[in-house]
Order: C-alpha cells, then sequence, then structure tokens
C-alpha cells in the first residue's frame, strides 16, 4: 500500500482540526500535501498539511489530483463513506520529550 497518494483518506492528527477526516487531493513536495474534508462534511477546510501531522488510513477514493470538494463528496457518496468521513478520531497526545 503507498502510504502518500491522491485518493488516499487520512486522519489531522495536529492541530484544531486533530481527529477529524480528511482526502489527500495533491501532493506537493516529500513533506507536504494538500488536503481537504471537505468542510461541511467533515469540518477540514482545503489546505495544505505537512504529512507528519496526518495519518493514512486503509481506505482510498479513484480521484484525480486537484479534484474540487464537489467531486470528492460526490466521490465519497458513491463509495458509501459519507457517515465515515463524519465520524471523529480520538487522538492520543504523547508526553513531550524533555
Amino acid at each position: 500500500m503507498a502510504a502518500i497518494e491522491v485518493g488516499r483518506i487520512c486522519v489531522k492528527t495536529r492541530g484544531r482540526e486533530a481527529g477529524r477526516k480528511c482526502v489527500i487531493v495533491d501532493i506537493i513536495d516529500e513533506n507536504f500535501v494538500l488536503i481537504t474534508g471537505p468542510k461541511d462534511i467533515s469540518g477540514v477546510k482545503r489546505r495544505r498539511a505537512n504529512i507528519n501531522h496526518i495519518e493514512v488510513l486503509d481506505k482510498k477514493i479513484e480521484i484525480e489530483a486537484g479534484a474540487s470538494d464537489d467531486e470528492i463528496r460526490k466521490k465519497l457518496e458513491e463509495e458509501g463513506l459519507l457517515e465515515f468521513m463524519k465520524e471523529r478520531v480520538k487522538i492520543e497526545l504523547k508526553p513531550a520529550l524533555l
């Protein structure tokens, strides 16, 4: 399984959107990807994210790189993943190294 790829569903692990699911829309470089929820489904708006701040899941949807939120919403409906995307994930925080 290729971990970081367009269409892969992930969970944000850091930031105000931590615990929310998102979809990788495009790969910017070796450290950053473009993600979206879309916002009205999971609460994650389209933004650049560090790959260290997301955790990939085993689910993937077939989308083109740079797909619009409407295209992603339609594909999630076809795959029956809308309710899955709305569910929050509890993130366990690791203690900071001293």
